[in-house]
């Protein structure tokens, strides 16, 4: 479903690494799950249509860590090649690539890679789990519902009914599982809720819907780190539409972000910790881009979604927060990667087999 963003995304990535320290394999992946490579990756992955290309090679990466790369094919003269990999990069927005299925597969491959692993991935891809596990960290979010599609086909009337006497108007609807802002409605109005929950149902089989604070400021911080992870400046979105849905961030160009952002210095820094819990919270290594909402009389703060792969993009609000911040985009690229190659190290120390006592089994 993002498969343009991300596109965008990673050309950047790959436009601004130090090609002094770093030696770079674009890989491409079409939107019919195809892997390219080759020296013509870059420009085939800025065509913002997603169209890559076929070629009678084909690339693989082998769920084998013995093999530690990116297997090359030859269907023509049926010969294979390997490209060795150091560390991966991903920057696939959504469904795939940021939900802890990529992330699997480079486990299984025993490749380092940034950002959050497989469970840290997966948490924080499904809005309803990541709530949970806010709440159950005494992180503050807003009232919120699940749904089912199974629920809401079996009593539609009973599910609205539910959903506007616990949340009230107004409220937000959307997929579970989605990024972009893609399948999200505002909805003011009772009528308007079905339809609102219809187009949701469109992209998950499961439908989170939350409490609506009127002229919210709409606040994002970014974080990066492991063990110990470092807080940038917070940045206040000014989305062009009612709320910052995907036309607004990347279509109409008319949206407007201040880094940093205008806050008093107490909600700036509470603003701060709460980022840095939210991503201790869901289990994140890396990165992530953590989003508040703060209420415009109270100043009420709550934690309203993170991001494990943010955007890339040259308008992308995580690489401007640590500019804002003092960290340059390509020393965070370069930061990211150590990063990943830490948490790698890590790993490899521990023991991921048990030698039993001699003939335990007898």
């Amino acid at each position: 479903m993002e498969h343009e963003v991300s596109i965008v995304s990673a050309a950047s990535v790959i436009g601004a690494l130090d090609r002094k320290k770093f030696d770079v394999v674009p890989v491409g992946i079409t939107r019919e799950g195809r892997w390219i490579s080759g020296p013509d990756a870059v420009s085939r992955l800025r065509d913002l249509r997603g169209r890559l290309g076929v070629s009678r090679r084909r690339y693989f990466l082998a769920p084998d860590p013995t093999i530690g790369g990116l297997v090359a094919c030859d269907s023509r003269a049926g010969s294979r090649r390997l490209i060795p990999l150091d560390v991966v990069f991903p920057v696939l927005h959504g469904s795939f690539g940021e939900d802890g299925t990529v992330q699997g597969l480079l486990e299984m491959a025993g490749i380092p890679y940034v950002g959050a692993g497989v469970f840290g991935s997966a948490a924080a891809m499904d809005k309803v789990v990541t709530k949970f596990l806010w709440e159950a960290a005494g992180i503050p979010v807003l009232p919120f519902m699940a749904v089912t599609a199974r629920e809401y086909d079996r009593g539609r009337q009973g599910v609205i009914a539910s959903i506007v006497k616990r949340l009230g108007l107004p409220l937000f609807v959307k997929p579970a599982h989605s990024g972009s802002s893609i399948g999200i409605s505002k909805v003011s109005h009772r009528a308007r809720l079905p339809r609102a929950l219809d187009l949701a149902f469109r992209y998950d089989l499961r439908v989170i819907v939350e409490k609506g604070i009127d002229r919210a400021r709409e606040i994002e911080v970014a974080v990066l780190g492991n063990d110990a992870p470092a807080v940038s400046v917070p940045g206040e979105i000014f989305p062009s539409n009612e709320f910052y849905d995907y036309d607004a961030k990347y279509v109409d160009g008319k949206s407007t972000a201040i880094v940093p952002a205008d806050l008093p210095a107490g909600i700036a820094r509470r603003v701060r910790s709460l980022a840095g819990k939210a991503f201790t919270a869901v289990g994140c290594e890396g990165m992530a881009r953590v989003d508040f909402l703060i209420h415009p009389r109270t100043q009420k703060v709550w934690v309203s979604e993170i991001n494990t792969i943010p955007g890339f993009t040259p308008i992308s609000m995580y690489p401007k927060l640590w500019e804002a911040s003092g960290l340059p985009y390509p020393r965070l690229l370069e930061r990211l990667i150590r990063l990943a190659l830490e948490r790698s190290r890590k790993k490899a120390r521990l023991r991921t087999s048990y030698d039993p006592p001699k003939d335990w089994f007898l």
